[in-house]
């Protein structure tokens, strides 16, 4: 069967009244737990396992896969308006989307953000149509030695996360790989760090740092500097985008869609990591890099657009190899295996019906988020009209459930008031919180990949040379840490002469 007819069969599932019901339902589901920090489309995919039993698996795998793009959107909401991020992917929009709103342009950022998505789902998809096969085979050249090196160029990109001194944003950095050794290890059994309790037997959940970190700093930030004005805040803004704004997001959300599909193929990655990278690319090679972290429309515009095409781009392995992309997908996986489908190289053979109509979908899902977005946004925004005392209790409550419904802890709790005060302190003496947030998500797979590695090579380092990707790879990490400390130098030498 090729593309055309393939396309064709998918879409007839997905335009009968039950396939579009159930999209509609899907990215509609997804966009509010989006906007709900902590939440997340596994939590949602996970609980509607149950109850697509016995439904059709292509429209079961259309919910689903609704509900995993329609969060994306969704996550972007409570980032811009609240600096808490809704999922762990709209992280990065936090850093210029709340200055964005800040200054009474709310909802400018939310229709960027929207139309950043759509372009970045949509463009992502035709390339899943188009090149599906293809890219699977790339996704499984990758072993552990260019899978380190990936998350090593990462990781020492942080720099560009810090406006001020690159020495304090490598040093968040480090603290950043400390916490994400916390717990058991995964090869060993061994505890780490856990000072005897069992809490942290499991590590530090992402959401529990990064909520503390952005959202409860900001809080603790209000409530101690209550003389403070916000006029701004209260001010929603236009959703109107002018044609110049338009010229410069064009480039910026066409380069990250290519980045963010890349990255979404690679087992593992995810939409979080690549909006990461997309928010660091986009400022290494803007010309004004000053602007990002101030409110900078592409500092909105590429986080997401990156991270719903990396999303889609999750789709390629598992539907192609059986293999998840992703934390979301490795539950989809579950579900397909209880609905009697295999994903795996004979889905497109043998389940020609499913593959289809997920792809399909997902055009349509583009196109129904969209217009379903837009024209809320106004609504949306005024939350930013709640007073300030119910907006920081809005807040608190929101960080409260979120952490609470990762694990029903109590505990992670302390721990969230912890960050929350040690983002507050970082605030004060300019540490850079975003490095930290990196590091401890690639620490983590970056040491998994190192000891694989070695593993393999009977501990030699030679195995990351001798692979050429590998090899590629860390040539460019070390000029991204290189390149910002000899432009640190040079400026201090300036100012001293």
């Amino acid at each position: 069967m090729d593309v055309f007819q393939g396309l064709v069969q998918g879409f007839e599932v997905a335009f009968s009244m039950q396939g579009l019901l159930f999209v509609f339902i899907g990215v509609s589901t997804g966009t509010i737990i989006g906007m709900i920090p902590g939440l997340g489309p596994i939590t949602a995919i996970a609980v509607m396992i149950p109850i697509t039993y016995g439904m059709n698996p292509a429209i079961a795998l259309l919910l689903m896969a609704g509900v995993y793009y329609g969060a994306a959107y969704g996550g972007a909401a409570a980032s811009i308006l609240l600096n808490a991020p809704g999922t762990s992917e709209a992280t990065a929009t936090t850093f210029d989307g709340y200055p964005l709103a800040k200054q009474g342009k709310a909802g400018k950022a939310l229709a960027i953000a929207a139309i950043g998505s759509f372009v970045g789902g949509t463009i992502s998809v035709i390339f899943l149509t188009l090149f599906a096969p293809l890219l699977a085979n790339v996704a499984v050249s990758f072993g552990p030695p260019e899978y380190f090196a990936l998350m090593l160029m990462g990781l020492m990109a942080i720099a560009s996360l810090s406006e001020g001194s690159t020495i304090k944003a490598l040093l968040s950095g480090v603290i950043g790989l400390m916490i994400a050794t916390i717990g058991i290890d995964d090869q060993t059994g061994t505890p780490r760090f856990t000072f005897g309790t069992p809490h942290l037997m499991e590590g530090i959940d992402f959401i529990v740092i990064a909520l503390g970190l952005f959202a409860l700093a900001e809080v603790t930030s209000l409530i101690l500097n209550r003389s403070a004005k916000l006029k701004d805040m209260k001010k929603i803004g236009s959703l109107k985008i002018t044609k110049k704004e338009y010229k410069e997001l064009a480039p910026t959300m066409g380069r990250q869609s290519v980045l963010g599909f890349l990255v979404g193929v690679l087992p593992g990655a995810g939409g979080t990591i690549s909006s990461f990278l997309a928010y660091i690319f986009e400022k290494k090679i803007s010309k004004n890099p000053e602007e990002f972290g101030k409110g900078s429309i592409k500092g909105v515009a590429a986080p997401e657009t990156a991270n719903n095409a990396a999303n889609n781009g999750a789709f390629v392995p598992l539907l192609s190899l059986g293999i998840p992309g992703s934390g979301t997908t490795a539950v989809m996986l579950g579900a397909l295996i209880v609905l009697g489908i295999q994903p795996g190289p004979l889905l497109m053979t043998d389940h020609t019906d499913v593959f289809w109509a997920v792809i399909a979908s997902m055009y349509i899902g583009n196109v129904i988020l969209l217009i379903l977005n837009l024209p809320l946004i106004p609504y949306i925004s005024r939350i930013l009209l709640v007073p300030r005392p119910l907006l920081i209790s809005l807040v608190i409550f929101f960080c409260i459930i979120g952490v609470y419904a990762v694990n029903f802890s109590t505990f992670h709790l302390y721990i969230l008031l912890a960050f929350g005060i040690i983002g507050y302190v970082m605030r004060l003496i300019q540490f850079p919180a975003a490095p930290l947030l990196l590091a401890f998500i690639l620490g983590s797979m970056m040491e998994q990949a190192f000891r694989q590695s070695l593993t393999i090579s009977n501990g030699s380092l030679s195995i990351f040379v001798t692979s050429p990707v590998a090899a590629v790879l860390l040539f460019i990490a070390f000029l991204s840490l290189l390149v910002p400390i000899v432009k640190d130098f040079r400026e201090k030498r300036k100012s001293t002469k």
